[in-house]
């Protein structure tokens, strides 16, 4: 109850922040010097809030798709030879770190949202293809029995079997990638990509304490929010499978 309650005020004061923040100048001013604005006011805040969740949710589908895609190939009886090459091409986003993928991305992408999308893609293949593979080879034996003794097709027993009762641990792939995501994002802002990272380089360059803090409170609170919403609905997929977790 106390944890809900907190949730709310946290999103109520988010949305407040977001939409006037020059109310909250007072909160930020004693971390400003020389007469420095409190505020950062050069892009709206709510603009690059928007701006920063819709590059890290393409990032997010876009893993996701590729990365269950590939589990499933890989936990079909045709596919499980290519197990190790799927692992290790998951592997390349976390092998390599952001920073990198940006500098190599934007000599043939240019500035802007691109390289941070594949650098964010990149980054989270590995989580999800992981918890889909521990979530479709994990099963009981006896799922598998008894779909076979209901007449299922592979392709049957995958949709209405296999995927369902994989969808919690498919969930919490999804919420690490989005949680890592959301904070790697910032960096985007360094090739002239729109996101909460602005606020916060902003903040470096000028010395301004608040501008940091702003930018890095907005992205906690969404951080925790993303969490917690990820985090019901592993609970309600899981309720639904009759899976204890």
């Amino acid at each position: 109850m106390i944890g809900r309650v907190l949730l709310g005020a946290a999103v109520l004061f988010l949305l407040a922040f977001l939409l006037t923040p020059t109310s909250f100048a007072w909160l930020f001013q004693p971390f400003t010097r020389n007469n420095a604005p409190a505020i950062y006011t050069q892009t709206p805040l709510w603009s690059l809030t928007l701006s920063h969740l819709a590059l890290v949710g393409m990032a997010v589908v876009a893993s996701t798709v590729i990365a269950l895609v590939l589990a499933v190939l890989v936990t079909r009886p045709a596919g499980r030879e290519f197990l190790p090459l799927a692992r290790t091409v998951t592997a390349v986003g976390q092998t390599f770190p952001p920073v990198a993928v940006l500098a190599l991305a934007v000599p043939i992408m240019g500035f802007g949202a691109g390289p941070t999308l594949v650098a964010l893609f990149l980054y989270g293949l590995l989580p999800v293809f992981e918890n889909a593979l521990a979530g479709l080879t994990g099963q009981p034996p006896q799922v598998a029995e008894a779909a076979r003794g209901m007449g299922l097709t592979p392709r049957q027993r995958l949709t209405q079997v296999d995927l369902p009762l994989a969808l919690p641990v498919i969930l919490g792939g999804m919420r690490l990638t989005a949680v890592i995501s959301l904070g790697t994002a910032t960096i985007g802002s360094t090739v002239a990509a729109k996101t909460l990272g602005e606020v916060i380089i902003a903040g470096l360059l000028s010395s301004n304490t608040a501008f940091v803090l702003q930018g890095g409170m907005v992205v906690g609170i969404i951080a925790v929010l993303l969490h917690e919403g990820f985090q019901t609905l592993e609970r309600m997929a899981a309720a639904r499978t009759g899976l204890n977790r």
